[in-house]
């Protein structure tokens, strides 16, 4: 039986995801590293606050990406920084078993991955002001003018990761797409929370690496533009 005009009416809207599970293969490697090494590296969703202290063993600044593709510069970044502490959240399968065999080839104890939504992640595992920095690069543009929604930067998902950023903390974003380059600094510096650290798009930061989706681009002819937006104290 199909349901009532009243019960459709009462169900929460469903949010419109900025992503699509592609059914890419696994390797056996990655199919090996998801097995093996998820207990050790991974963490399995959950809705309620992750105690970040006792998941590195330690007190150390917090940095989140999401969507970190095959995990390469997140890995370079997490052994660069031995100081830091990085958390990746990336919702296809053989991203996360590439970067598996990553950190264990490496053997980085900082970096941590879960496999799920990046907006429940913030909105259920990420306590307020608990972050000092999250990065998205090179998020899917959704350049069809009808796929616009399903761009993840949006007023209410910047205002999200906002208030998931300690005062004082970075949203570090680059994209090689100018118009959704345009659209990501429209909605960030509309929000309250945020102030931008240049007049519009950041010059190259020296320490974020080069990825794959950026390689890609630079062959295409594509700019890269990077944002980096600071937390308010207020």
């Amino acid at each position: 039986m199909a349901p009532s005009s009243e019960a459709r009416a009462a169900r929460p809207p469903r949010r419109v995801r900025s992503f699509v599970l592609r059914g890419g293969r696994l390797t056996s490697g990655q199919q090996r590293a998801l097995d093996t090494l998820w207990p050790r590296y991974g963490v399995d969703y959950a809705p309620r606050p992750l105690d970040l202290a006792a998941l590195f063993g330690r007190r150390a600044p917090v940095t989140l990406e999401i969507g970190f593709g095959d995990g390469a510069s997140l890995a370079e970044q997490a052994a660069r920084h031995p100081e830091r502490d990085f958390l990746g959240v990336e919702v296809h399968p053989p991203g996360v078993g590439r970067l598996l065999q990553r950190i264990e080839a490496a053997g980085l104890a900082n970096l941590r991955l879960i496999r799920h939504d990046a907006v429940e992640v913030l909105e259920h595992m990420i306590a307020p002001a608990s972050l000092d920095t999250v990065q998205l690069f090179f998020p899917d543009p959704w350049p069809k003018k009808r796929h616009h929604k399903r761009r993840l930067v949006q007023p209410d998902f910047v205002a999200l990761v906002a208030s998931r950023l300690r005062p004082g903390g970075l949203f570090h974003l680059a994209t090689d797409w100018p118009p959704y380059a345009e659209h990501m600094l429209a909605v960030l510096s509309a929000c309250p929370a945020l102030v931008n650290l240049h007049a519009g798009y950041a010059p190259r930061p020296p320490w974020r690496p080069q990825t794959k989706f950026e390689r890609r681009g630079a062959r295409l002819g594509h700019p890269v533009h990077d944002l980096l937006f600071r937390r308010s104290s207020h």
